[in-house]
């Protein structure tokens, strides 16, 4: 029995083999593999998909290895012609092909999947730490030095790091925002050469920045444009008092002075103490200019969100005299013309969307690109490093795409990042 697409088709599980590329069309949670697509590799696999109960399981002809005894027929029968040598060779390069893709696609995957795994482990590992602070402050800080400390050792290792987009938001603004804020401050530190012991502060620094917005009313935790006088004064409390809790949990002096000047600007328009530039340190004046970024992207109403590439211009554009110059230079190099997440047009007229930035060489992202007759989850990322003839032509809202394409792209209402290892076996050369 076949499915709609003349590749696909429904097998007995019985008659599963070494080779088959299963689709599974269940939950993640309904099975124990890593992936619900994959090339079955071994006869361990064989037995693990006939014992999950279902009679029948969907297997993609096209990325399936050619059966065996079906090979071993046709290498017995005798070549009659040059034609038939011919097609033989288009078929196994057809079939090479496939392979590639397929091992793509297998990259891509994985890839993703550790980063939100990560990204999600990181965003509860916060909302354990808030309930801990009234209580166990230390046990907290510990906590937190410990995760910070993953992320910069990850850092500093041999090879450059990607800004990769994730897939989806993982958790409310409250528990997004510090871990994406620790991510981006923490690539931009070592853009601009930080040490480890000050990436640290700064990682710890960045996690907890916001901790004091939990003592303060839901209404306030967020800036917004039409907060009354009270309410603005309100809001800033919350400086005063995630300083008061990075006391409790006894941190470093230049994770405590971050913490107290992340929202101070260069040209002293900032507050609690309108500190300017000189008297920021290096860490507050990388913080705040992050922080920034991450709330016009990621506001507390999502409907006024700036897509990334327009959040870094308008901060260049209009903003650049309150954050400090290196700082800025150093982020516009590292994120790119257009940040992970941002929805381009290609100058050969397809659209797409940014999902990961090398963060030494921007200017060559890596895009998801629309492509009509491909699925999402069948889509090659495209490596412009690696396509010299295809470039972005310019950026756009997603809701200047056509419906197709947002369908296929599905830009995010909430931008959340990570950092992975830049692997060349990872990049897409067949999109």
């Amino acid at each position: 029995m076949k499915g709609n697409d003349d590749s696909v088709e429904l097998v007995d599980s019985k008659s599963l083999r070494i080779g088959m590329f299963v689709e599974l069309d269940v939950g993640w949670l309904a099975h124990p593999f890593p992936v619900g697509s994959f090339k079955i590799s071994s006869a361990k696999q064989v037995e693990t998909l006939r014992g999950l109960g279902m009679e029948r399981i969907r297997i993609n002809l096209a990325k399936s290895d050619p059966d065996p005894a079906e090979l071993a027929a046709a290498a017995a029968k005798p070549v009659l012609d040059a034609d038939a040598t011919e097609r033989a060779q288009a078929i196994r390069r057809e079939a090479a092909l496939r392979q590639q893709r397929a091992e793509l696609l297998a990259s891509q995957q994985r890839s993703l999947v550790v980063c939100e795994r990560r990204f999600g482990d990181a965003v509860r590992q916060y909302k354990k730490m808030l309930e801990a602070i009234p209580t166990q402050p230390k046990a907290a800080a510990e906590h937190c030095h410990t995760l910070v400390s993953t992320f910069v050792g990850d850092m500093l290792g041999d090879g450059d790091s990607a800004i990769r987009l994730l897939s989806e938001a993982a958790g409310d603004k409250s528990s997004m925002h510090p871990v994406n804020v620790t991510v981006v401050s923490l690539l931009l530190a070592k853009a601009m050469g930080l040490q480890q012991a000050e990436l640290i502060d700064l990682g710890m620094a960045a996690f907890l920045h916001d901790v004091g917005k939990a003592q303060l009313p839901d209404r306030v935790r967020w800036l917004e444009e039409n907060f009354s006088t009270a309410e603005y004064k309100l809001y800033q409390d919350h400086v005063a008092k995630s300083v008061q809790a990075a006391k409790a949990m006894e941190l470093s002096k230049g994770a405590l002075l971050a913490i107290a000047q992340h929202h101070e600007l260069t040209d002293g328009s900032g507050f609690p103490t309108r500190a300017k530039g000189e008297t920021m340190t290096v860490g507050a004046r990388i913080l705040a200019l992050v922080n920034r970024y991450d709330n016009l992207c990621n506001p507390s109403r999502p409907a006024t969100a700036m897509t990334p590439h327009e959040s870094l211009s308008l901060i260049f554009s209009q903003l650049k005299t309150r954050f400090d110059t290196a700082a800025l230079s150093a982020f516009i190099r590292m994120m790119g013309v257009y940040p992970p997440g941002s929805v381009v047009q290609l100058i050969d007229d397809r659209y797409g969307m940014v999902v990961s930035v090398n963060s030494s060489r921007p200017l060559k992202p890596r895009i998801i690109v629309h492509e009509a007759g491909v699925s999402r989850h069948e889509a090659l990322i495209l490596d412009l490093e690696q396509a010299p003839n295809i470039g972005i032509r310019r950026s756009l809202k997603p809701t200047g795409l056509p419906s197709a394409a947002m369908d296929f792209l599905a830009p995010r209402q909430r931008v959340s990042y990570f950092f992975e290892r830049v692997v060349d076996s990872q990049m897409g050369t067949l999109a």
